[in-house]
């Protein structure tokens, strides 16, 4: 979790550097062509993509200075918003640990149900998947759960079941921006899978785009075997609830941290996610050029690295690209 900042540094992207003020107008986003933080300014009618490190190397700007931590922060935020001018806020997440957006009621109150369901059965009541619905009508049943809660009060160290509840609450808030972001990922995911798996089909071409489509359907596929891992490895972390509650501010930290790297995942996924959605399942042209588009998305983050250096390494004279033209980069 993003540690306070010092008074030099503010909540807003400014630089008192006077080479930052030779320029305007001033944007600090992604470049296209490798990703990496720049400083984006008009040249009559070009625009000269000038990254930061560089900047800051060559305006010998220390990175302990305040103009050095709020280059490093300005970096840290184009993982949550496509750009940034001078004098905007910087997202929550970068300084204060907080989310720049909000989960739906729903995702509360499944993360809530979740984490319920775990302390009940950590206390022996059986078939707690059950206890939610059962409650109202089961006096014997709602016994059994007030004094799970006295139990865990016990456990905790706190005097009431309220505390318990509290804390419990605390901590679905925290979790419900992992099941908004479950929701956002696995289910499109799944589906781009599901397309690729049928797309083509009966298709029978040359060996280069067969080849194309083949590795695409897999790294989709790893893609999506990687996600749902990372959120079964959170769901573990959260399971047993009285450790969880019993340190709290350790496991809010944690999920704070898984958060912000799915809600970067999830904003790096929606272009390609989005291209797909609604495409037709026709292998054409469009197709093809939607396949190379994915597999550069998908190469370089899902693809084995001994692979991946022999996919672009060049080849013997004449032998040609790896995969064919299609996915030459």
């Amino acid at each position: 979790m993003p540690q306070p900042m010092s008074d030099a540094v503010g909540a807003h992207c400014e630089l008192s550097h006077p080479a930052f003020r030779m320029f305007c107008p001033v944007v600090f986003r992604r470049a296209e062509t490798d990703g990496m933080p720049a400083m984006v300014v008009s040249l009559g009618d070009r625009l000269a993509v000038l990254p930061l490190a560089t900047l800051q190397r060559e305006f010998a700007i220390p990175p302990d200075s305040a103009d050095g931590r709020m280059l490093g922060l300005i970096a840290e935020s184009l993982g949550y918003v496509a750009g940034l001018r001078p004098g905007d806020p910087l997202p929550p997440e970068v300084w204060s640990g907080e989310a720049s957006w909000s989960p739906e009621p729903r995702h509360l109150a499944i993360a809530g149900t979740r984490l319920r369901r775990n302390l009940l059965a950590a206390f022996g009541i059986e078939r707690a998947m059950e206890a939610d619905a059962r409650l109202a009508g089961d006096a014997a049943l709602r016994g059994a759960v007030q004094g799970a809660f006295e139990r865990a009060a016990d456990a905790l160290g706190l005097s009431s079941r309220a505390e318990v509840l509290d804390l419990l609450e605390q901590l679905a808030g925290e979790c419900a921006y992992i099941e908004a972001l479950r929701e956002a990922l696995l289910p499109a995911l799944g589906a781009l899978c599901r397309r690729l798996a049928m797309l083509g089909a009966d298709w029978r071409g040359d060996a280069d785009r067969q080849e194309t489509l083949g590795q695409v359907r897999r790294l989709a596929g790893i893609a999506h075997d990687h996600l749902v891992a990372r959120f079964a490895t959170i769901d573990a972390a959260t399971a047993e609830v009285l450790g969880s509650l019993r340190s709290l501010d350790a496991r809010r930290t944690m999920l704070r941290r898984e958060r912000d790297r799915l809600h970067r995942t999830r904003r790096s996924f929606l272009p390609m996610l989005a291209e797909w959605e609604g495409a037709s399942p026709v292998l054409d042209e469009a197709a093809w050029g939607r396949l190379a588009r994915t597999y550069r998305f998908l190469a370089p983050r899902f693809m084995q690295v001994q692979e991946w250096e022999r996919a672009t390494a060049p080849r013997a004279r004449g032998a040609g690209p790896v995969y064919g033209t299609v996915m030459q980069w």
